[in-house]
């Protein structure tokens, strides 16, 4: 229930800052066209974000037949959640990296890129796909896929906003500075926004994938290691779309700055010490 509300809460966050923005670019009427618009994309999102991001990253499905190994891993884990069996995709990138999504557990999917799969041993990745299945079993899936979704519309019409200008509520032409206000500052909301999900989510999904797994201390390990590997290694299409970064198991983003600042992700310091202390000898 309360994932449902906090689902609730951020599309309407969303559509309100989309409707700020339509008022920016078109006055009233530009405002009541984005709060349209925001209404088809929340419906959008919800029924078809998945499959638009794992399109996006050119994600391939697999079975037990094309990866047996690491499918019949997802489906000892899924078992072990008493989750349906997710649909299971494998993505061609050398960065490790790995990430939940769909509407609901009976409409889930895991994806990890071949590189978590070089990089991880069989223990490790085992506690990386417990943390995905926990947020399949959290719910949280659909509240990352709405969320990236909107928080890229949301750039687009912000740069629109400052390539065409905008109107106040009279109709009459705003000052350019203002559009070019709008541009910087909207996305940083919506990234904001969240953020103040995010980081919650990874904690809570990170204590779910020990229970699940059994073995908090692989996740604590697969943690390190995929940031000291991921380091020098870009996933490019998070790069392009960066609001989709808040979804994977380890921020992708490379630099620091701004991006550190704002990380949909918490420490990954924090996050280990947390899981090593779910083990069974600190208790």
């Amino acid at each position: 229930m309360f994932n449902i509300m906090k689902t609730a809460i951020l599309m309407a966050a969303i559509t309100a800052l989309f409707m700020a923005i339509g008022a920016m670019v078109g006055g009233r009427a530009g405002m009541m066209l984005a709060f349209i618009v925001a209404l088809g994309m929340n419906f959008f999102s919800y029924w078809f974000s998945d499959k638009m991001v794992l399109k996006m990253y050119n994600a391939q499905e697999v079975d037990a037949r094309s990866a047996p190994r690491f499918y019949a891993m997802v489906e000892e884990l899924a078992r072990n959640a008493g989750l349906p069996m997710p649909k299971v995709y494998l993505i061609e990138e050398a960065a490790p990296n790995a990430f939940a999504t769909g509407r609901n557990p009976e409409h889930a999917a895991v994806a990890a890129t071949t590189g978590i799969l070089n990089v991880l041993s069989e223990r490790e990745l085992r506690g990386v796909m417990a943390h995905e299945l926990a947020h399949v079993k959290h719910r949280d899936i659909l509240i990352s896929t709405i969320s990236a979704t909107m928080a890229g519309a949301i750039s687009m019409l912000a740069n629109f906003a400052m390539m065409f200008g905008g109107r106040d509520e009279n109709g009459r032409p705003v000052n350019p500075l203002a559009g070019i206000a709008v541009a910087i500052l909207a996305p940083l909301a919506a990234s904001l926004i969240q953020m103040a999900i995010s980081r919650a989510r990874e904690f809570e999904a990170d204590r779910g994938g020990a229970e699940i797994s059994g073995d908090p201390q692989a996740l604590a390990s697969a943690l390190q290691k995929i940031q000291r590997y991921a380091q020098g290694i870009p996933l490019h299409t998070a790069e392009e779309h960066p609001e989709t970064a808040q979804m994977m198991i380890m921020n992708p983003l490379s630099g620091g700055g701004l991006r550190g600042l704002f990380s949909t992700h918490p420490a990954t310091e924090e996050r280990v010490a947390r899981l090593m202390a779910m083990s069974p000898g600190q208790r």
